[in-house]
């Protein structure tokens, strides 16, 4: 039982890493082709609401910068909940599997930032930072009321 348990652990672990290594993938992508990314699924947005609502007016360059800082937040929100995940199945304390997340996601968001330094036609943004943190706070939270629901759900039954 004991391996099999810390196989669970490994595989909680993997995906960690698996989307911290995704995180990296996208913001290794030169400014260019960062912006085609972004900039199809903007218009892809577009089209379903102009399919439900055909007399809006988006700007596509104010909706684009949107999505591309919700995909930072929502990035980091995933990590966080991976993060905390990973930790509390390790072992890890309620109070230190918070204060460890947040820390983990935090550095891995400087980290990020300062690697795009390095990558053509982007730069590090101090704000994306507070983006990422703020998407990794939230994670964090979410799973800790789904954890709380959850369990005195079955504390109840």
């Amino acid at each position: 039982m004991k391996s099999r348990n810390k196989f669970v652990i490994i595989i909680y672990w993997l995906a960690v890493f698996l989307w911290m290594l995704l995180i990296f993938n996208m913001s290794s992508k030169v400014a260019e082709e960062s912006n085609k990314l972004s900039k199809g699924i903007t218009e892809i947005v577009i089209e379903k609401v102009d399919s439900i609502n055909p007399d809006n007016k988006f700007d596509v360059d104010s909706l684009n910068h949107i999505i591309r800082k919700n995909a930072h937040f929502f990035s980091y929100l995933v990590l966080g909940v991976l993060v905390i995940n990973a930790l509390r199945r390790s072992g890890a304390s309620s109070y230190k599997s918070i204060i460890l997340s947040l820390a983990i996601c935090i550095t891995y968001a400087i980290s990020d930032e300062f690697h795009q330094a390095f990558v053509p036609g982007r730069g590090p943004q101090i704000k994306d930072v507070f983006i990422d943190s703020f998407g990794a706070t939230i994670g964090v939270s979410i799973y800790l009321i789904i954890n709380r629901l959850m369990t005195k759900r079955i504390i109840n039954r």
